[in-house]
């Protein structure tokens, strides 16, 4: 092919108008209606089209519309309103300015394989990334010292569409990165900076993607460039696409890639966050340049990289944690072997839930979980499931105290709430609402909003859900081949008054898309009651491998083929955040059939509560802590079944029975005036108690307290004075590992009867032999609770034991105290564990814990 020479063509705006650039460029409008409606104000039409991107519109608009908006005074007030908002939100004071003792110079690097933050910038698949884009967002509502990083992916995840028998095909248009809010970062003279990294016999090197999100930075890596083997310019081709060899080098690249783009940028990060175990590369590359840098041996630079290390975990499905055999990762990592000084069995040991199984595959998930001193799952009962899932790291700990806590997840409230519910709040509420959503006395301000126009705003919000919905639906069938006249069938189905009920999830077996339909009989009476009419609306996308996923979806197209079926049931295709803000504002009801425990959290119910919408979901997840009887609907009591078959049976007619006999009722049985007051009074419930709690403002709050911090604190402290600290960490933990064998509990015993009355407090005495350790080098722990029918203790209390002298043998001698608050059967036992003041995990999984 002949040489060709590149050039850029950006918008030409009116001098008056320059400003929408800086405006489109900064991701912040997103979440700001006034924003959005400016570029609605250009040209609705085209805003539709170019998929609601700013910097493709202002690129595409005619001049006639832009010069008439150069000369409204009404459009340059809006526009000057929003310049205003923007630069508000990048300089006011945040909650981290207010909170920020302890915290100053402090860099958080949040690194993630994808990142569901607009429509616009398709890089996600599903929950994990659009958690990360709310991360994003309240990390800048909050002022966080916060830095996005990710991989840039020259094609879009799978576009879905179906074929006229409803089977799932997939494209992957390509991005054009130079018509997206983000910037290439340059050196001197114009050139892109570059990172390298090193692969099997070559060199793989990529350009760093900057998108601004308010005020946080994301920068995004992206391997086509001419300087790489045709081979390496596809790494960032295609999110989670290719087989296992592309995953891996999309990890490297992620992982290692991420940290070296994050030296070469020169930006200060003392805490590392593991958005789940694709980014768990980062550890290694972190222990490598702190060697390399501070000439520390290798068990002083993990010591310092796991304390200021966090890992956030996503999936309760084993296939969701990826694994590579070891040979594969001989091929990637020989030269790391040597570079952090660790034999192949040591390195390879990193990532084995048993270190010494040279049969077991290399996990990302146990990596991270080993080099993070912060651990969580995404929900309470996930963080329960985690610490069954990988209690193998830590055999000698009982289950429940296995170190992984929970961080439920929220969603960014201004992003996903609608413009007539935030004019209803803003009046009802007062603006604090939008600065501080977490403030549950300002959601108690729901009850002052009259039922007549909360009930006017759900109408307006279904009645748009329909009409989209009807003109998705014309597009599709027009798509598939049908005539324009049998498409027009789309302009009469679903009813805007009729109960809405939405089902959008990733289409896999374990989340049942299809479980409401077991019943055709039940469910064809449901929906055809003429008195109490139902409808529902699904969307959803099954993963391009997955033919169970794709199953569900085409035995839902055929049911929306039905004559008997077709005007209730609409099937909305390509589902996207586009799609999902409609769906989440627009229903009255939102399903969620998870087989329980599998749903690790499941954020989409939590974005229908602020517009109104009420959940009717399993006990799994996010809705296992947040339902409370009154705020929606449950199904089942947390029954966990091993007969999948009976399982769905027993759900399905309990779904049934909620919508027949509770969920239709409320919804129809209107007072005089036409309103339902007992629906408006779970609507109003479902709002005051979980949008305070479920949102993203609270989550990064509990990231910052429980992990930010400490790990930033541990980063300063450790790193002192030449790492002094953490070379004295390092060795006592080498020195007590070795000691180890020799500490052990050589007698226990109580002063009191078998039978103890209830607010006795009873002494136990523990003599315990250290070898050559010191009892500060240890702490002893008096470890009760209630037996289970093994005589096993049952989810025990541990609390420390003193120390005294020692006795004529040698042993040290340990006093504690039990309180029984209750009769019934108790059992105790004294523990020692290895104790250090700079640990900065209580548990450390290469420590051993000495039981008596």
């Amino acid at each position: 092919m002949a040489l060709v020479k590149k050039f850029k063509v950006v918008p030409n705006l009116p001098e008056k108008i320059k400003s929408l650039i800086a405006i489109a460029n900064n991701i912040w409008w997103i979440w700001n209606f006034e924003a959005i409606e400016l570029f609605r104000r250009l040209d609705v039409d085209l805003w539709r089209e170019v998929g609601h991107n700013p910097i493709k519109m202002l690129g595409s608009i005619s001049q006639n519309l832009l010069d008439e908006a150069a000369s409204s005074e009404s459009f340059i007030a809006h526009m000057k309103k929003v310049e205003q908002e923007l630069e508000w939100h990048l300089t006011r004071k945040t909650w981290c300015d207010v909170n920020k003792q302890g915290f100053e110079n402090a860099g958080i690097a949040y690194f993630s394989a994808e990142f569901g933050i607009h429509e616009c910038l398709p890089m996600y698949s599903g929950g994990l990334g659009v958690l990360a884009g709310d991360h994003l967002k309240s990390s800048s509502e909050l002022g966080l010292p916060l830095i996005g990083v990710g991989l840039f992916y020259r094609l879009s995840y799978s576009h879905q569409y179906l074929n006229p028998d409803g089977w799932q095909q997939e494209n992957f248009p390509e991005i054009d990165f130079y018509n997206m809010p983000a910037r290439l970062v340059t050196v001197e003279g114009g050139e892109p900076l570059l990172i390298s990294v090193e692969f099997p016999g070559r060199s793989v090197y990529a350009r760093i993607w900057e998108l601004a999100v308010g005020k946080i930075a994301v920068y995004l890596l992206d391997t086509n460039i001419d300087r790489n083997l045709k081979e390496d310019r596809a790494i960032t081709d295609e999110l989670y696409g290719g087989d296992m060899e592309m995953r891996i080098k999309q990890e490297i690249l992620l992982g290692i890639g991420g940290v070296r783009a994050l030296r070469a940028l020169n930006r200060n990060i003392t805490v590392y966050h593991m958005n789940e175990g694709h980014a768990a590369f980062l550890a290694l590359e972190r222990i490598r340049q702190t060697i390399e840098d501070h000439r520390l041996p290798v068990q002083e630079a993990y010591e310092f990289v796991a304390a200021t290390n966090v890992f956030t975990t996503h999936t309760p499905v084993p296939a969701g944690n990826d694994r590579f055999p070891p040979e594969m990762i001989d091929t990637y990592f020989a030269d790391y072997y040597k570079k952090l000084n660790l034999t192949r069995e040591q390195f390879l040991g990193l990532g084995r839930e048993d270190p010494k199984d040279n049969k077991e595959q290399f996990c990302m998930t146990v990596l991270a979980f080993k080099t993070a001193a912060g651990c969580n799952g995404v929900s309470k009962l996930h963080g329960r499931v985690s610490r069954g899932m990988w209690k193998r790291i830590w055999p000698s700990l009982p289950e429940h105290e296995i170190p992984i806590d929970h961080i439920t997840n929220g969603v960014q409230t201004l992003y996903w709430t609608s413009d007539e519910m935030m004019r209803l709040f803003n009046r009802y509420l007062g603006p604090r609402w939008i600065d501080n959503p977490t403030d549950a006395g300002i959601w108690q301000n729901i009850d002052q909003i009259p039922d007549s126009e909360l009930w006017r705003c759900r109408d307006r919000l279904r009645e748009r859900l329909v009409s989209f919905a009807r003109t998705k639906l014309k597009e599709q069938l027009l798509g598939r081949g049908h005539a324009s006249k049998e498409a027009e069938i789309a302009n009469s189905v679903l009813d805007p008054e009729a109960l809405t009920i939405g089902f959008a999830r990733r289409f896999v077996t374990y989340k049942r898309g299809t479980l409401i339909l077991r019943d055709m009989e039940k469910f064809a009476a449901l929906l055809h009651e003429k008195e109490r009419p139902v409808q529902i609306i699904f969307a959803g996308k099954a993963h391009p491998r997955d033919t169970m996923g794709k199953e569900l979806i085409r035995q839902i197209i055929h049911l929306c083929n039905n004559e008997h079926f077709r005007r209730k049931i609409v099937f909305l295709e390509d589902y996207d955040l586009n799609v999902a803000r409609y769906l989440v504002q627009g229903v009255d009801v939102w399903l969620n059939t998870p087989i329980r425990p599998k749903e690790a959290c499941g954020t989409s119910g939590m974005k229908v509560v602020p517009n109104g919408g009420i959940n009717i979901s399993v006990l799994d997840g996010w809705w296992d802590e947040a339902y409370n009887t009154n705020n929606g609907w449950a199904i089942g009591r947390r029954e966990e079944y091993d007969d999948l078959t009976y399982q769905d049976e027993v759900e399905s007619l309990f779904l049934y029975n909620i919508l027949e006999k509770e969920v239709k009722p409320a919804f129809y049985t209107r007072g005089v005036d036409g309103l339902p007051r007992e629906w408006l009074a779970r609507m109003r419930e479902s709002m005051k108690s979980i949008t305070s709690r479920y949102n993203s403002n609270r989550m990064v709050k509990d990231y910052t307290e429980k992990f930010y911090k400490p790990g930033h604190k541990y980063f300063t402290e450790l790193s002192v004075d030449d790492f002094k600290a953490v070379r004295q960490y390092a060795s006592w933990k080498s020195a007590t590992a070795e000691r180890w064998k020799a500490v052990k509990v050589v007698n226990v015993d109580i002063a009191e009867e078998k039978e103890i009355k209830v607010g006795s407090r009873i002494l136990v005495r523990a003599a315990v032999g250290l070898g050559e350790l010191s009892a500060d080098d240890v702490q002893v722990e008096l470890y009760f609770g209630n037996l289970d029918r093994n005589g096993e203790i049952h989810e025990g209390v541990a609390l420390p034991m003193s120390a005294g002298g020692k006795n004529d043998s040698g042993s040290y001698l340990f006093t504690g105290q039990m309180l029984c608050l209750q009769s019934g059967q108790f059992g105790f036992t004294v523990r020692v564990i290895p104790h250090h003041k700079l640990m900065a995990r209580k548990f450390d999984p290469d420590l051993k814990i000495t039981w008596a």
